[in-house]
């Protein structure tokens, strides 16, 4: 199919046809005399000197009416359509749901800032890059609350996102109720995957649900869980308070239940990954959104206009004109 702004032809062929165009000018104009035969008139009186009525200029112009009359039903011969493609995009988004530990050891100094706000930032940044997954936000520390539910609306969850904070519940380190709490999140879900991304930096040494209770409800569930250990090895400057209040940073031993994490992710079909630093912990969070595509099916459309019509409606016009016209205005002796 023949391709020329703004349509498509669907026989281009008759174009051809169109090199008939110097014969009809031919046969319109230099054989108008043996229609329109003319006759000298002495020149007398100053006749010949006025300029031709705006007739006899008409007059001149009806063969151009029918040329164009002829190229408009050429036109509509070949069918012109416009041609519209669409595009549908459908998505398989992913159910997630952050579940990250804001506990007082989460403000220890072995990442920049400190863990909360290095684990924070990398999180906004896997919720941008993730559009068509629903996600939710689940916080703990001695309890445990959702913080967002998961939403499709991302401006929301970042916006409730930053304002987290440690201390915002009691201190400790309830790994079971943190688990268990964005299980509940999920388990209404119709989604065929759904995802825990859970952040701690501890020992599990609060709450009435214990993790390995919390494992068999999200194996229950049909839930992935994603285990991280943020923290050095070795020691790291932890934030203590003084008898007067007052913070300073002392170092200590970074203890995390690392068997605990690999078993959760284990059970469930999830991974373990330990973050030791800023960099490695931006890593896991690249190699989790590589586990977990969502699938994007495109279907493209394409529909077509005819607009053939529209040339064989100005052919019929332009005939029209040139009888009316040559039939009353510009009527002559041998019309």
């Amino acid at each position: 199919m023949t391709n020329l702004f703004p349509y498509t032809f669907a026989h281009p062929q008759y174009f051809w046809l169109l090199l008939a165009l110097p014969l009809l000018v031919y046969w319109f104009y230099y054989k108008r005399k043996t229609f329109y035969p003319t006759f000298n008139i002495p020149q007398h009186g100053g006749v010949l000197s006025q300029p031709g009525s705006l007739k006899v200029k008409l007059l001149s112009a009806l063969p151009a009416l029918k040329i164009l009359a002829f190229v408009f039903l050429v036109t509509a011969l070949a069918r012109p359509q416009s041609a519209l493609s669409e595009k549908e995009i459908s998505t398989q988004g992913i159910d997630i749901v952050l579940s990250l530990d804001i506990s007082g050891s989460m403000l220890a100094k072995d990442f920049e800032p400190d863990r909360l706000e290095a684990a924070k930032k990398v999180a906004i940044n896997f919720i941008k890059d993730r559009p068509n997954d629903r996600i939710g936000l689940v916080v703990f520390s001695g309890e445990s609350f959702t913080q967002c539910p998961i939403t499709i609306d991302h401006q929301v969850l970042l916006n409730l996102f930053k304002d987290i904070h440690s201390g915002m519940v009691e201190d400790g380190t309830a790994i079971g109720m943190g688990l268990a709490t964005a299980v509940a999140r999920l388990k209404e879900s119709k989604s065929k995957t759904k995802v825990i991304i859970l952040m701690t930096d501890g020992v599990n040494n609060m709450g009435y649900i214990d993790p390995y209770t919390s494992i068999q409800i999200a194996k229950t569930f049909g839930v992935r869980v994603y285990t991280i250990g943020i923290g050095k090895n070795g020691n790291a400057p932890y934030p203590v308070k003084d008898q007067n209040g007052k913070t300073f940073y002392q170092s200590f031993p970074v203890q995390i239940d690392e068997p605990l994490l690999r078993k959760i992710a284990q059970e469930t079909g999830g991974s373990y990954f330990r973050a030791t630093n800023n960099s490695s912990l931006k890593n896991i969070y690249d190699n989790i959104d590589k586990l977990e595509k969502s699938k994007i099916k495109i279907s493209n459309y394409h529909r077509r206009s005819e607009h053939f019509h529209v040339f064989a409606f100005l052919a019929l016009c332009c005939l029209l004109a040139e009888f009316i016209l040559s039939k009353t205005y510009l009527k002559t002796i041998l019309s």
